[in-house]
């Protein structure tokens, strides 16, 4: 197993690496186009001053965006969409159903800014129910990285994809979990071996899913970790291999408990027959209008070390 144990902060973030190596790609292909809704970046730049016909911002038009990209990839083009998921997932639903997603086309669309990211923007730009949203289209691939190594796979494997693709993108550096050249095709990895309790968890959440199980052993708790990074299509086969090892299991993101991968490895265990003690933690629907830093939210949502641990014992 070619995974890391976290240590060293990255020092790229996590979305630089995906769009560093957008760019490589688009060095190599003309036929790729970006097209963004009035976001940028850091690492856009490069893109934006060199590839001056490959690069197109059309305004904040969400809607209009997802349907360029649909008349560009018939038209031969290799298209990337960018825009603050929130407004991607939530505005642009019914162009991403009919026009992406119905036609199979293999648009990729880059969700910025997953969870409470925009955490101090209050609750108009927090995407905690894009999971849920995404996950009801047909032909639709989610993609949530955990970690910079695994950002800059994902802009290769979406650019190779013949399905619509959605990558759910953070910001921000976070410690390395997996060594350059994993292969990310099985969609679930197990970071960390547990005798006691199973966490499942994605994206940036799995490091907090790694921090709870480091303090889970001050009470004598050992608890693993798995990555569910390819949300959908979901490897049943080898997410059950990792469950059936465990007796307890506990889900751990950063998204409303509706329709969430708490809600996707429950409707597992039950078409699957497994009877397991679950429990499933995120955010309670009602409950995260507020705004603050987002280590603050998640406190107020239960979702800090000590809060998880403490629900975990009980």
């Amino acid at each position: 197993m070619n995974v890391k144990n976290e240590t060293a902060i990255s020092q790229v973030d996590i979305r630089d690496a995906f769009f560093e190596e957008v760019y490589s790609i688009a060095s190599k292909d003309s036929d790729v186009m970006f097209l963004t809704a009035d976001m940028g970046a850091f690492s856009l730049k490069k893109l934006k001053e060199n590839f001056k016909k490959q690069y197109v911002n059309l305004g904040v038009a969400e809607q209009n965006l997802v349907s360029v990209g649909a008349g560009l990839t018939l038209g031969g083009k290799k298209v990337f969409l960018y825009a603050i998921a929130a407004f991607m997932t939530q505005r642009c639903f019914e162009q991403i159903k009919i026009d992406l997603c119905y036609m199979d086309l293999p648009v990729v669309i880059i969700g910025a800014g997953p969870g409470i990211t925009y955490s101090t923007d209050g609750p108009t730009h927090y995407a905690v129910e894009d999971i849920a949203i995404m996950r009801s289209l047909p032909n639709i691939v989610i993609f949530n990285p955990s970690d910079s190594t695994m950002a800059k796979a994902a802009a290769g494997i979406a650019y190779k994809s013949k399905k619509p693709f959605y990558v759910r993108i953070d910001r921000g550096n976070y410690p390395l979990l997996y060594k350059s050249g994993y292969d990310f095709s099985g969609g679930v990895e197990l970071l960390k071996e547990g005798r006691d309790l199973l966490i499942i968890s994605t994206g940036a959440m799995v490091h907090r899913a790694i921090e709870v199980a480091r303090r889970l052993k001050d009470y004598s708790i050992d608890a693993g970790v798995v990555d569910l990074y390819r949300i959908k299509p979901l490897n049943k086969e080898r997410l059950l291999s990792f469950i059936d090892k465990t007796s307890r299991l506990v889900t751990l993101e950063e998204h409303t408990l509706s329709g969430g991968i708490g809600s996707i490895v429950s409707e597992l265990l039950a078409d699957s027959n497994r009877h397991i003690s679950f429990k499933r933690f995120g955010l309670c629907p009602q409950d995260y209008r507020g705004w603050g830093s987002r280590e603050w939210m998640r406190k107020s949502q239960g979702l800090d070390v000590e809060g998880l641990c403490e629900a975990i014992r009980k």
